[in-house]
């Protein structure tokens, strides 16, 4: 399989007018729409910080990972091909405007915001891959069969081969962003009751009262002046001019108002739960602490990442690498890269790999991008060398072989 450089086949067929006003479902699938008074969706969603800050923490980290291909030799043993087409395609541009990087990000955030997940074409030209073609959502869908789930894409109204598409899905047909919209929704209406609460000086609104009756026109008159003069954070603390022996009695706040900081946070919290992501990932550090965001960043490698990464790994094996291929080669992403930062963990991790003979000493070297040496293809225990000079037997003191062994007491 060879990839050329990039170019189109045939023109795409246009749209037929039919399908130019899409039907309800469609519709629904388009604009992701969602029940719920406050459920939220689309891009607004993206507008709540916790959001946005969930589906960027796993689709980037994602893209970060390098991208390998890796061969199936017929002992078991697996190797990198660094000049499979598919790899050098991932590393680098997917095609002419898109970065392998920005293809793989994008994929997940697409599958973590919309229901039918992240869609990309494949462009192959007599069965070599020219581009990878990330659509906007209007141009290219999916639907299913409802017996057995099996979809069919279209691109700008026909219908295409799905094994040239990469499908990224989430679990249960749905987004997190769609599972967890009331949620987010909720969080959305307090940035908005934030804001009033501010925009009208920080302070909870209040009554005038009066000892007489008013006309609608006197009414009307007094509430003007008192906005002009009153509302607004600019106007704050301004001293209030009362007539006709009115007062202003200003409204308490009310338990929802009092605790206003702790139901955020709990939204924030919401949402992590939603997109399965650490509470410190979002920033919410109140009860962060060294040892437990230790532990938080492990689980996130562990149980919101892998998944992902699974997911990623099948859309890209199946698009991308042809059934006669998948029994020699896999795409997979090198987890070894989220452990780097921690550079004492990763040595003691390899030191003991190569002291129990799991790996030896040049693998150990190619996970910190070091070249291999001479020899170090040899699986031993570097601390028990019995072919060192000066060594016993178990890494014991060395045995004289004129030494005369102790007597048994026979003699």
């Amino acid at each position: 399989m060879k990839i050329w450089p990039f170019s189109r086949s045939a023109p795409i067929e246009q749209r037929d007018a039919s399908l130019s006003a899409p039907d309800a479902v469609m519709e629904a699938l388009w604009t992701g729409s969602a029940t719920g008074a406050v459920a939220i969706s689309g891009a607004s969603a993206l507008r709540v910080p916790a959001v946005a800050a969930a589906v960027r923490v796993i689709s980037e980290a994602a893209a970060t990972l390098d991208i390998r291909i890796m061969e199936r030799a017929e002992d078991g043993t697996q190797t990198e091909d660094k000049n499979h087409p598919v790899g050098i395609l991932l590393r680098g541009d997917a095609n002419s405007w898109t970065s392998g990087f920005e293809l793989i990000r994008d994929l997940a955030a697409d599958a973590l915001t919309r229901d039918w997940g992240g869609l990309a074409w494949v462009n192959r030209i007599g069965g070599d891959i020219r581009e990878v073609i990330r659509y906007m959502p209007s141009a290219m869908s999916v639907a299913y069969d409802p017996q057995t789930g099996e979809p069919t894409y279209r691109l700008d109204g026909r219908v295409i081969d799905g094994r040239n598409v990469i499908h990224v899905r989430g679990p249960f047909d749905r987004s997190p962003l769609t599972l967890a919209a009331e949620a987010i929704g909720v969080a959305k209406e307090m940035e908005r009751h934030a804001g009033n609460l501010f925009k009208n000086a920080a302070r909870p609104g209040g009554v005038i009262e009066t000892p007489k009756p008013l006309g609608d026109a006197a009414v009307k008159s007094m509430l003007r002046s008192w906005k002009l003069s009153q509302e607004g954070s600019a106007n704050a603390g301004k001293t209030p001019i009362l007539w006709d022996g009115t007062t202003f009695k200003q409204m308490s706040l009310n338990s929802v108002d009092s605790q206003f900081l702790e139901l955020r946070t709990f939204q924030i919290l919401e949402i992590a739960r939603a997109f399965r992501v650490p509470p410190s990932m979002l920033f919410e550090l109140d009860r962060a602490t060294w040892s437990n965001s230790e532990q938080m960043g492990f689980e996130f490698l562990t149980y919101t990442l892998e998944p992902w990464l699974r997911a990623l790994e099948s859309a890209l094996t199946r698009a991308l690498l042809s059934r006669e291929d998948r029994l020699r080669y896999r795409i997979m992403f090198d987890r070894d890269d989220l452990t780097r930062a921690d550079l004492t963990a990763r040595a003691t991790a390899i030191s003991s790999l190569i002291s129990a003979k799991v790996i030896n000493p040049n693998e150990g070297r190619s996970w910190l991008d070091l070249a291999p040496y001479a020899g170090g293809e040899t699986f031993s225990n570097p601390h028990i060398n019995t072919d060192a000079p000066g060594v016993g037997h178990n890494g014991g003191p060395p045995i004289d072989d004129k030494t005369e062994e102790p007597g048994d007491g026979s003699e």
